[in-house]
């Protein structure tokens, strides 16, 4: 077997931990953040969990490069998740 398609058939796996400056803050970004569904066709399964004020984020995927885009595409919305909470002040 080809080396490259060998390395391929191996999962990779990313453990994301994102602190938030509250609890609430971190239940508001796994709210908004847990709606996007990875497509089925992309090879990457996601799933998110919160602990105290950090947003916990596994990923598993064929490859590394479909991992980091994956992961790159994850972290421009929790920018966006997160420029929308500053904009509208800390939650209530």
């Amino acid at each position: 077997m080809d080396e490259s398609k060998k390395d391929s058939l191996i999962p990779v796996t990313a453990e994301l931990n994102i602190p938030f400056p509250s609890p609430r803050e971190a239940e508001i970004a796994y709210g908004s953040l847990s709606v996007d569904k990875e497509p089925k066709r992309g090879g990457v399964s996601k799933s998110l969990s919160v602990k105290d004020e950090v947003l916990i984020v596994h990923f598993k995927a064929n490859d590394v490069r479909t991992l980091r885009v994956s992961i790159n595409s994850f972290f421009e919305h929790v920018k966006l998740v997160s420029q929308t909470m500053h904009m509208f002040g800390p939650p209530k």
